[in-house]
Order: C-alpha cells, then structure tokens, then sequence
C-alpha cells in the first residue's frame, strides 16, 4: 500500500489558518482532497497528518466530516510524525505532501509513483522541475526508517524528505521530468503570505468550477504576477 501523507496543521506563522480559508469557495484541505479524489491511481490510501495541539483539532474534525484518514503526531517533529504514520498505516511507500499547497498535479502524482516502483527507486522527485506547490516526492518506508535512525541536523526533523535529500548517494534517488509547458520551478503556486493566497484565488476565480490544470495554474498566476509587478509600478 501507498500512502499519501499530508501534513497540516493551523499553526502557520506567516499566514494563520490557511489550510481552512475560503479559496473561492473551498478551504485549502478541500481543494487538495478534491484534486485527489478525482485522479489519484488504485493502491494509495489518503491521511492527513497534523499535531496533537488543541489548536489543530479542527483538521481531525474536517477529516472526519470528510471520511479521510488522520494521523496526530508531534508538532514540530515532522519526521516523527510521518515514521509514526507510515509505520502504523503499514505503508511499503510514502509519498510526502503538505496542506499549503491548491494545485498538486495529480496526473504527475500518478506518473511519480509508477515511475518509483517500476524502477525500484528509494526516493524519486518531481518538485524540483515543476512550479513550487505542484510536484511532490514519494520514498520507501526503508528511506523514512533511515531517516529516523540516523537524522541529527535540525532540518531532518522538520522536514521528513530532509535527511535523504543531504545523503542522496546512499539512496537509488530519481527526478522524473515532465513537458516543457509543465517545467516551471520559478513559478509560485503554494500558499506562505497573503500575495500567494491571493494568487490562488485569482487563479480559481478565472479557472471557474474546473478542474484547474497546472498549464492553466502557469499561465493565470503568471498574469496575476504581471498585473502586481504594474501596480507596484504605477
């Protein structure tokens, strides 16, 4: 079984609650769950991963109204959080996102985990080519087990892909490319300050009901950064 972990929680400091904001429509939780209830591949299961903080009860209760799996674990320790969650679910791969993000591309998503497991790889990628927010990585239990064991910088414990990024030769480790109109890494399509919420409700407002593909994601927060830059001008 593959899980699909997403870490959550309310406790951003830059941009309070904004895993439960209105994105014209929907919170930041549900966009993500939509997306992937739409065209995620067989043999995956979707848990979301947040802290055991009072604060992020609410995450558990959005879990529950929507018949998804969560898993409550140490705030700070992501790493922890993930080993706990994969090694209680039984999951043989894991691939790793997080709640701030509205456009994951889920038919990238699909190619990832084929790509992954045809190739027998420990950890492959697809993040560094893809528009920030939309690519995601996925690794064996084995990799995250790594992690645990042998992770002492700061950094390996908040982020649970940070320890086999830092020691990528002890691991078979892929980047798998995507189309040209897709490779975009400088563009924003994450949420961290209110200009990126805004972004994303620019875009999900001119999309429409659609379903909004990373093409379209591109070209609309590119037009929204063009329109930014001309006030800042003026």
């Amino acid at each position: 079984m593959t899980g699909i972990i997403i870490q959550a929680r309310m406790g951003s400091t830059r941009l309070p609650g904004k895993i439960l904001k209105d994105y014209e429509g929907k919170t930041l939780l549900e966009h993500i769950l939509y997306r992937l209830r739409q065209k995620v591949m067989a043999d995956t299961e979707i848990v979301f991963a947040t802290s055991v903080l009072p604060a992020d009860d609410v995450v558990e209760t959005f879990c529950n109204s929507n018949n998804v799996k969560c898993f409550r674990g140490d705030e700070q320790n992501v790493l922890s959080r993930y080993y706990e969650c994969a090694e209680q679910n039984h999951y043989k791969h894991i691939v790793r996102m997080t709640g701030d993000n509205p456009f994951p591309d889920i038919d990238e998503l699909n190619r990832l985990i084929t790509y992954h497991k045809e190739n027998e790889m420990d950890f492959s990628e697809n993040f560094s080519v893809l528009p920030l927010g939309v690519g995601m990585e996925i690794f064996t239990f084995g990799a995250l087990k790594d992690s645990m064991l042998y992770a002492s910088l700061p950094k390996h414990f908040e982020h649970a892909d940070e320890y086999v990024l830092d020691n990528k030769e002890k691991y078979r480790f892929g980047t798998l490319d995507v189309v040209t109109g897709k490779n975009m890494p400088d563009v924003r399509l994450t949420v961290d300050t209110q200009e990126d919420y805004d972004r994303a409700c620019y875009i999900l407002e001119k999309a429409g009901k659609k379903y909004v593909t990373t093409e379209t994601a591109i070209a609309l927060a590119m037009e929204f950064d063009r329109n930014i830059k001309s006030k800042r001008k003026d």
